[in-house]
């Protein structure tokens, strides 16, 4: 008898070490995302300044503008992990536009809140990776506990999911956004 209770302590404490290892697991990945929320949201916040500095140089490019306007909004306003990702990938390739543009002008480059708008897009890309790095690490590790066994068993059990990586798309991955202008 005693050992039969021993056991059932046993598995009740494997159980309860299991479930917390999960929510551990399923928290982290919710906070990593957070990071990259508000990453994205700093980045977000910076383009209307810089398509205003670079709208003062070239009034005549308004269709890259535009685009970048709308690929902004598109970005801002997709949900989940695919969808933001497919969103980042066209806001990025509009963003190339724009520094495409900004390349044509010299005086541009030269301009004092153009040179702090770059470096702080500079910092926010740098801290976007490192963040969809993290949540990536975090993801991976939760999709893992909820695929082995014996834990997949409880993870299916409690509703623990899969979770979606935040991968850009092989394009956007293969070429940042450009934002060195001292070349």
């Amino acid at each position: 008898m005693i050992w039969l209770l021993g056991i059932l302590v046993v598995i009740v404490i494997w159980i309860v070490a299991v479930y917390n290892r999960l929510v551990t697991l399923n928290v982290r990945t919710d906070e990593s995302w957070s990071d990259i929320s508000v990453q994205l949201k700093r980045r977000y916040d910076l383009i209307p300044n810089l398509v205003e500095t670079v709208k003062g140089y070239a009034k005549h490019e308004k269709s890259v503008f535009e685009n970048v306007t709308k690929a902004r909004a598109e970005a801002l306003g997709a949900k989940g992990v695919e969808d933001k990702a497919k969103a980042e990938a066209g806001l990025a390739g509009a963003l190339k536009s724009v520094f495409a543009v900004a390349e044509a002008y010299p005086e541009l480059k030269a301009n004092e809140n153009f040179g702090k708008l770059q470096d702080e897009l500079t910092d926010t890309e740098d801290k976007i990776q490192a963040a969809r790095r993290f949540y990536n690490a975090n993801v991976r590790d939760l999709n893992i506990a909820t695929r082995v066994f014996p834990t997949n068993i409880f993870a299916n059990m409690l509703g623990f999911k899969k979770r979606e990586l935040f991968e850009l798309e092989e394009e956007a991955a293969k070429e940042p956004v450009k934002v060195d202008f001292n070349n």
